[in-house]
């Protein structure tokens, strides 16, 4: 565990994303296995420990600590498990820190990870005492699943080829059809074995990815014009018999969605985007609700048939990568729509269709066509080069995304609690509202939406300020303020939401603008939001 901790303890300080490239690649170098691969899952998120949760760690740690100085001390701090690692008080005759081989990073998620949920609690403390503070943070950021370090799973799975000098697409291919603690790639690697292959397992493919198009303008001769739908872009597998979704990032999301997975009968790898029928509301194809409907699916392990019938999903097919086992990626654009055409009308009407071409004489055209894009389930216009491979990762020139001008609405801060990471000393999560009515005729302020972003960071040393000094109340973590800053916030799109007192919830709000000159009296109302719904 020491030598996973120094690995933690360099990356949280360091910057540079070449330096954490390094870091991490050295580490998986001279860490032996299973060791290193329990590391790269701990940095990807691949470790699920469910006989730990955040509950049981707070519970360990008040039987040792005054509750009351916890609760302060957490407060303060903003994270539970750097609060807990700095807390935690070791037994009597204890040395400073108990390294042995049952401390081994492998021997401590292997045995978590086999505890009953009953007896894991002790053996984590246990654990605790004979760790460092250093090692106790390690420890807990991988048993709560918040290894905040500042480096994606991308980056992890970069520094895996970079060690051993593998194509990184290559690691990405065989990613998820390998568990951890990953030793057939490191024995890839290492040049002891050959090169695991996906011939028989439905495995995630790299995305291809956007540059925003800003204010570039590009000839529709060359480029080719579609809707970008306001869903999840996923990936649909189908091979040897299995069918697997996957999102962008590569998270198997087929249990969420069983009904469009056991609907899929072809042999091959496609990509789209996962949407839930509802009116038409715009576009050539319409069909699709609004993501806040898709939200309600989202996650979830089991899908009762209940919420199947009244949330039906399907997915609007953009490309594809894989016709049966030929693989369509170098082929341009135009020949792969081709030949996504074909397949789509072997599919299921009801689950699958594609998404259609935008039909535009030129780019202002496009421009005006663009402009109508307010729908809720539409999010801008994708721009793909003709000829462009399905390459992964955004490669310069070949797709662009010009997603709609944001909605804005100016807001009023009610809430704020602390940030993660390098923010966990700053209050920097902010809920905020609008007014129900004039506040001077009794209307009370709604929370509407809640952003973490936007601003820089000269302007949250000044927004933490506000709320240190405009403090009312306290709520565990969170801090009501006094209702006068106002803040403008821009967003995507608004829905109508049962979970929320306003009965709204925002899509991708940030911080746009801070309005110290506007009073909060004049900030904007629930009704005018609500005007705002698609």
């Amino acid at each position: 565990m020491r030598d996973f901790s120094r690995l933690l303890d360099g990356l949280v300080y360091t910057r540079s994303r070449n330096a954490k490239l390094k870091l991490v690649a050295d580490y998986l170098r001279v860490t032996p296995d299973p060791d290193r691969g329990w590391a790269l899952a701990a940095l990807t998120g691949e470790i699920d420990l469910p006989a730990i949760k955040s509950a049981a760690i707070k519970a360990l740690v008040e039987e040792r600590v005054d509750p009351v100085l916890f609760a302060m001390s957490r407060d303060y701090v903003g994270d539970l498990a750097e609060t807990v690692s700095l807390l935690w008080p070791k037994p009597p005759g204890e040395p400073p820190e108990l390294d042995d081989g049952a401390l081994r990073l492998g021997a401590v998620i292997e045995r978590l990870q086999t505890l009953p949920r009953a007896e894991a609690p002790r053996a984590l403390a246990a654990m605790l005492d004979h760790l460092d503070a250093s090692g106790r943070y390690a420890l807990l950021k991988i048993a709560t699943g918040a290894l905040r370090v500042g480096i994606s799973a991308r980056l992890a799975k970069t520094a895996l080829a970079q060690a051993f000098s593998l194509d990184i697409d290559a690691v990405e291919e065989v990613w998820h059809g390998i568990a951890p603690p990953y030793e057939a790639l490191f024995a890839w690697g290492l040049g002891t074995a050959a090169q695991p292959t996906a011939a028989d397992t439905p495995v995630f493919r790299p995305f291809m990815l956007a540059h925003p198009l800003d204010e570039l303008r590009v000839d529709l001769a060359d480029y080719a014009a579609e809707w970008k739908w306001d869903g999840i872009r996923v990936q649909i597998v189908g091979i040897a018999g299995e069918t697997r979704l996957y999102s962008r990032a590569g998270d198997d999301v087929t249990k969420s969605f069983p009904d469009v997975a056991a609907a899929f009968t072809g042999l091959g790898t496609l990509d789209g985007e996962l949407l839930v029928r509802g009116a038409a509301q715009g576009g050539e194809e319409g069909g699709a609700a609004s993501f806040n409907a898709l939200q309600q699916r989202l996650g979830r392990k089991v899908v009762p048939a209940r919420m199947q019938a009244e949330y039906p999903a399907f997915i609007r097919l953009y490309d594809i990568l894989f016709d049966g086992a030929e693989d369509l990626r170098a082929l341009p654009w135009t020949e792969r729509r081709t030949r996504l055409e074909a397949f789509v009308a072997g599919l299921d009407p009801a689950r699958f269709d594609i998404s259609t071409l935008l039909d535009a004489a030129d780019f202002d055209a496009l421009e005006t066509i663009r402009a109508g894009a307010r729908d809720a389930a539409i999010e801008g216009v994708m721009l793909k080069r003709r000829d462009s491979p399905y390459a992964g990762g955004r490669r310069v020139g070949l797709w662009y995304k010009w997603k709609r001008d944001p909605l804005t609405a100016d807001c009023v801060m009610m809430y704020a609690q602390r940030g993660h990471g390098k923010r966990s000393s700053f209050y920097s999560d902010y809920t905020f509202g609008c007014w129900t009515g004039d506040p001077a005729a009794g209307g009370e302020l709604l929370p509407v939406g809640k952003a973490y972003s936007g601003f820089t960071d000269e302007e949250l040393k000044g927004l933490d300020r506000f709320v240190r000094n405009h403090t009312l109340s306290r709520f565990g973590p969170v801090r009501e303020v006094e209702k006068s800053l106002v803040l403008e916030v821009a967003f995507d799109s608004i829905h109508e939401s049962k979970r929320h007192k306003s009965g709204l919830a925002m899509r991708f709000p940030r911080i746009s603008r801070i309005r110290r000159d506007k009073p909060a009296a004049e900030a904007d109302h629930i009704d005018t939001l609500r005007r705002m719904i698609a």
